[in-house]
Parts: structure tokens; C-alpha cells; sequence
């Protein structure tokens, strides 16, 4: 572990000198927002930067990545460090001068854009860290990979894209990282803190689909068919029993959600057909395998005792975002270091999902959250990640810049 003071005071410095620029960079990406696979303004900001570095950037990597790699020309480690870039299909509603007012089309309708997630702090970030290291570059051993990446937030129906596939087109190899860092800016958590957990730290992620047949029939003669829609009732009210009667949620968390229920399109037609669509949520192999076989048992029993047919699909799988124990307990007093010991904390389990779990599949990887909320606020009542009034106190830049310099360069130094 690195405990070259000299060092250390120079990353501070250099980070405090870089943060009215990150500042900027995340402002400049927050009034222009993309969707998913379409980052091409925010691609080649990023390259357009890394090339004034000198760093050579790949670009249209899974689309839209771009790929940096600083040599230091001394043997060490390979550190890779990961932003994603993407925004989110909602209308800002937040009141500040660089505010979003884009607009794009998702899934086949007009919607607002806007950074409602914070990837905009992240890229800002990243590309602060590499102005920061490449100037350090002469004091420092190994490989640094910046890997920006796109379309966290899912690839648009019929398109790859994604941590799994800049996996796909070698993003880990040549040459192979050691170990990864990403950061997640977070709100609900204090500016000025951190937040981190070893193993299991954010759920795994299953959209679930399930199509529940029936017969037509006139509403006024509900015995002439079969009723999907009731059945699809029956089938939902079901479904809340795994979490809450068949899961030992001692061991683990675990949800089962249905947000959207379709059929059907007059007052008097009792339809043939109901689509449901939802997400479920674990936190080990075992329990995922189990929830989804009781949703199979439940949705085909149900339509069986009515008549009626289910059938059941997964898809969009997201694995656990799993932070390797041994290299958060390595990585910890670095991050007391540089936060302080009474701003670092164990953050409870999130059922949220994160692509970065890809990568932590292939070599060990940390994933940490930086608070946002600003000092003094009711975090009850933050404006959650994804919300339009999602907002961000940037003073968390520059504790996100320190923190992964300070996590690169003191596993470089071994």
C-alpha cells in the first residue's frame, strides 16, 4: 500500500487545481445528454480530451466507448477505472443553468433526456483522474485502462451493448487489468461521504415477461371465454408470496415486482390475451434460481386452475455486483485516507442493479458510492437516482477524483 506522503499531498493538489475543470466537463455533459448507445457528443468530448493527454483513445468501443491507456513505461500493475456515459429518458424538473432541455425518442415516443443518474459526474470524474495521472505519469509504475463506457442503463430493445459487450469486443485484455474501480455517485448519502460493502453489494436483475392466454368473449357473457385478465390478478396477487412466504429473508433480501399489466382494449371485450411485465432482485445464484422456478410454478398453476395458459420469460439478466472482500479490505484505509475515518461507512445491500458486475465476473473489482445530498439536507427526502429533481452537490467531483487517483496510485506502488 502506498505511504508516500509527498505523493499523496501532490494528487490533493492536483485534484484541487482540476476541479472548477471537472465542474465544467460535468455541466457541459449534463446539458447535452444522450440515451443509451447514442453517446456520440459525450464519445468525443472524452476522446477529443484523452488525445489532448496524449493517451491515443479507442473509439466506438461497443458502440459509442471510448478506451485509454496510460503507460508508465516501468513494470506494475494493470488498474483499470470505468465511467459510463449514457442518460435516462426523463424530463429534468431541476432549476439550474445548465439544465437539460433535450429530447430524443425511446422505445417509439418523445421523451425528455436528462444525466438523472449521475453518469454525467462520473465521466467528468474519470476524465479528471486522467489529466490527473498522465501528469503524474513520470512518478508512477504500470498501466492505467480508462474505459468510458456506454449504455449502463440497457442497450435499446434489439441492440447489444454495455459492460458485457465491451467485455465481448477485448476491453479486458491487451493488456489484462488486475483489478477494476467505479464509482457510483448516490443520492440519500451526505456530500463529503462514502459509502462501500465487500461481496454482494447490489442486486442481481431479472426483467421477467409473462403472456397469460384466454378466450375472447363480450363482457356481458364472461362464461362464453376466459378471463385473462382476472387470472393475471390472481397470478400477481400470487407472486407477492415468494418474497413474502417462501424466502428466508434472513439470509438475503429478494424482490418480485410487477410494473406493468396489459390487455385488453374496450370496456365490453373480455380480450384473449394479458402481458405483465416485471424485475426481480437477489443477491446469490441459489436464491435467483429459486425465485424464478416459483414464478414458473405459480404462473402456470394459475392459469391451469382457470383454463387459461402462462407462460413465463426472462431476459436482460444483470449478475450481483460482487466487490472482491480481499481487495476492499486491501483498498479501505486508503479510502478512510482520503475521506476521513468518520465519512467512510458500510453501506446497506441496494436492490438496484449495475452493469459493472460484468466486469467484476472477470477480474476482481470495487464499486463504492459517493454522496451527493448536500450537508444539512433531510436525506429522506432526496430526490433518488433517476428522479427529474435528481440533484447533485459537486463538491462530490472532487472527493470522487481523489478517491480513485488515491486508489490507483497506491495499488500501483503494491
Amino acid at each position: 500500500m502506498h505511504r508516500d506522503s509527498q505523493l499523496s499531498f501532490e494528487i490533493d493538489q492536483r485534484a484541487a487545481a482540476l476541479e472548477q475543470q471537472v465542474i465544467a466537463w460535468r455541466r457541459h455533459i449534463h446539458q447535452h445528454p444522450e440515451l443509451s448507445n447514442r453517446e456520440v457528443l459525450t464519445g468525443r468530448t472524452v476522446a477529443a480530451h484523452l488525445d489532448a493527454l496524449g493517451l491515443q483513445p479507442q473509439t466506438q468501443v461497443a458502440y459509442t466507448g471510448v478506451v485509454a491507456l496510460l503507460d508508465t513505461g516501468r513494470p506494475g500493475p494493470v488498474v483499470a477505472l470505468r465511467a459510463d456515459m449514457d442518460a435516462l429518458p426523463v424530463t429534468e424538473e431541476v432549476d439550474v443553468p445548465f439544465a437539460s432541455k433535450a429530447r430524443s425518442t425511446y422505445n417509439g415516443q418523445e421523451v425528455g433526456v436528462m444525466h438523472a443518474c449521475g453518469h454525467d459526474c462520473h465521466v467528468a470524474i474519470l476524465m479528471g483522474v486522467a489529466s490527473l495521472l498522465t501528469g503524474m505519469k513520470d512518478r508512477l509504475r504500470g498501466k492505467v485502462k480508462f474505459i468510458f463506457q456506454p449504455a449502463e442503463e440497457g442497450p435499446p430493445a434489439g441492440e447489444e451493448g454495455g459492460a458485457a459487450l465491451m467485455i465481448k469486443q477485448g476491453v479486458l485484455e491487451d493488456p489484462r487489468p488486475e483489478v477494476i474501480f467505479g464509482l457510483h455517485v448516490y443520492a440519500g448519502v451526505e456530500a463529503g461521504r462514502i459509502a462501500y460493502r465487500p461481496g454482494p453489494a447490489m442486486a442481481s436483475a431479472d426483467r421477467i415477461r409473462i403472456l397469460v392466454r384466454g378466450s375472447q368473449t363480450h363482457g356481458a357473457l364472461p362464461w362464453r371465454g376466459i378471463d385473462p385478465i382476472v387470472v393475471s390478478s390472481q397470478m400477481i396477487m400470487a407472486l407477492q408470496t415468494i418474497v413474502s412466504r417462501r424466502v428466508d429473508v434472513t439470509l438475503e433480501p429478494a424482490v418480485v415486482s410487477i410494473g406493468s399489466i396489459r390487455g385488453g382494449v374496450r370496456d365490453n371485450i373480455i380480450p384473449d390475451e394479458v402481458e405483465m411485465l416485471g424485475t426481480m432482485r437477489t443477491f446469490n445464484e441459489t436464491m435467483r434460481s429459486e425465485i424464478q422456478a416459483r414464478i414458473r410454478t405459480i404462473v402456470d398453476h394459475v392459469a391451469k386452475s382457470a383454463g387459461a395458459t402462462g407462460e413465463v420469460f426472462f431476459d436482460n439478466p444483470y449478475p450481483v455486483t460482487c466487490n472482491d472482500e480481499s481487495l476492499t479490505e486491501r483498498m479501505l484505509p486508503t479510502l478512510r485516507r482520503v475521506a476521513g475515518e468518520d465519512h467512510v461507512f458500510l453501506s446497506p445491500k441496494i436492490t438496484g442493479y449495475e452493469d459493472f458486475s460484468y466486469y467484476q465476473q472477470r477480474v476482481p473489482g470495487f464499486f463504492y458510492f459517493v454522496g451527493i445530498t448536500p450537508k444539512g439536507a433531510d436525506l429522506r427526502k432526496a430526490a433518488p437516482n433517476h428522479s427529474p429533481r435528481f440533484f447533485v452537490d459537486e463538491s462530490a467531483l472532487l472527493l470522487g477524483m481523489r478517491s480513485m487517483a488515491h486508489f490507483t496510485v497506491d495499488y500501483l506502488a503494491g
